[in-house]
């Protein structure tokens, strides 16, 4: 057969490609005329002649696209395989896509517990029953310097199942790296910047922040940038998967098959480039290098936006939250979990309130001007304490006040109180007793009886049963000019 290449115009390199020979090999036919004898072991059979039973089914394979050696070799091994891979390696070899025409890259290893690589996989399936092909997805997570793998399937690649895989990978392998590179997809980077650096989304990093990784994305259209994760893809499709109808399972049940391949098969296979089993690397080395995960589980949330109103508030799901009143007039991100409201500036956490679930209104006095802090600390209760310090008849003046629609006639209660400040205890305690006495103990009133002096008048001796006005312009202007006088 080499011959017959040969005659056609072929190089040695094409010859050597086509037959899986080493090119020494083709030369020494083409210069003796024949194969070299197979090299024997010691048992007497041929390494190549071992291999020979299952080459129809790894042909089979192979044509189903799985190229991926140990895969294969892990395959031929159950069903009775006792040579050796680099024999299988040679077979593959010249029936493996060959990759013409790409760029060199560059290797780059990290240090123990510094980065893990996260992405989704598609696999295409074919539904027994309906043969109907559809899309199973696999989260996938690498930690970056033993290759330790954590695969879980998913319903949906948004950004939801994406934080819930994060989460179950972290506590799969019981620490959290400093990096956790991805590649940008939109429910993890908003967008590039003029510089043409990531911007990830509000979402994507305060899930950081509670965990405490740096978030990074990889370079766009170069997937190559994150090879760890990328690499392993071929693998979970072709031994993890293959397509199995028998495996069309509950998602639980595919779940806890896919934690055991982790844990038995990727686990403890030996690894292309480090030669090494990655979960005993993983044991040894970095698992005590991770940090720590957080004390409170992470909480799924949503998040708004919403503009900060000119009394310092923003309406959040129905309900009025306060924000430090330095930031009126802008617009805020907001995060909502189940029990709380965060508001963020860019990545700064502003505020923080307990979720409500109703339409009613939060506010923290502090983020409130100081002119309008006042208000929210003299509550009733200390109008009515400070009333009774400055006499009765102040005292029943703002409770008669504060009896109906409290928070409405809060306000007045507070200028009744704040008048003292002008015209004394004494003056304001008379003033009261005048507007008690005529049933109008509203703060205009009050207001009016000092501004004319009315509280150093004598009050009439009998006070008119009806409800009247406080009587505050004096007799004269109720004094009409008899007829004929």
């Amino acid at each position: 057969m080499i011959r017959q290449l040969h005659e056609q115009g072929l190089s040695v390199s094409e010859i050597a490609r086509r037959t899986g020979h080493d090119r020494k090999t083709v030369r020494s036919v083409l210069r003796r005329g024949g194969l070299p004898k197979p090299r024997m072991r010691r048992g007497g059979v041929p390494r190549e002649k071992k291999l020979e039973p299952f080459k129809p089914y790894l042909r089979e394979r192979m044509a189903q696209g799985v190229f991926n050696a140990v895969v294969l070799f892990d395959e031929i091994r159950a069903r009775g395989y006792t040579g050796g891979m680099t024999v299988l390696r040679r077979f593959i070899r010249p029936f493996r896509p060959r990759s013409l025409g790409l760029p060199a890259t560059l290797r780059f290893e990290t240090e123990p517990g510094e980065q893990a690589q996260a992405d989704f996989v598609d696999l295409r399936v074919l539904d027994g029953t309906t043969h109907q092909e559809f899309i199973l997805r696999i989260f996938e997570y690498v930690l970056g310097y033993s290759r330790v793998l954590y695969g879980e399937f998913m319903p949906s690649e948004d950004r939801l199942h994406f934080f819930r895989g994060l989460d179950h990978a972290f506590r799969a392998t019981g620490g959290v790296p400093r990096v956790v590179l991805t590649d940008n997809a939109s429910a993890l980077v908003s967008r590039r910047d003029e510089n043409g650096q990531p911007v990830f989304a509000p979402e994507y990093l305060a899930f950081a922040r509670h965990y405490g990784f740096t978030p990074k994305a990889c370079r766009p259209y170069r997937a190559q940038t994150k090879p760890r994760v990328e690499r392993q893809m071929p693998y979970v499709r072709e031994s993890l998967w293959r397509g199995d109808a028998d495996k069309l399972l509950s998602l639980e049940a595919m779940n806890q098959r896919a934690l055991e391949w982790c844990r038995e098969v990727a686990g403890l296979r030996i690894h292309g480039t480090t030669h090494r089993r990655p979960l005993e690397v993983f044991q040894a080395e970095e698992k005590p290098r991770l940090q720590r995960l957080p004390p409170t589980p992470w909480e799924p949330s949503t998040w708004t936006t919403a503009k900060v109103g000119p009394d310092a508030h923003c309406q959040v799901a129905g309900a009025l939250y306060s924000v430090p009143h330095l930031l009126r007039g802008q617009r805020l991100d907001v995060r909502l979990t189940q029990k709380l409201v965060e508001f963020y500036r860019g990545e700064e956490l502003v505020k923080v309130h307990p979720r409500r679930h109703d339409r009613g209104r939060t506010t923290d006095p502090a983020d409130l001007p100081p002119d309008k802090v006042a208000f929210y600390e003299r509550t009733p209760q200390w109008c009515l304490k400070r009333a009774q310090e400055l006499g009765p008849d102040v005292l029943e003046a703002v409770r008669s006040l504060l009896a109906v629609d409290t928070l409405t006639h809060l306000r007045q209660a507070q200028g009744i109180l704040r008048l003292e400040q002008t015209y004394g205890a004494e003056r304001l305690n008379a003033a009261c007793q005048r507007t008690v006495a005529f049933g109008d103990p509203r703060y205009r009133t009050v207001k009016t009886i000092l501004a004319r002096g009315l509280d150093q008048e004598p009050l009439p001796e009998a006070p008119p049963l009806a409800k009247a006005g406080a009587y505050l312009r004096g007799r004269e202007a109720f004094t009409f000019p008899m007829a004929g006088r």
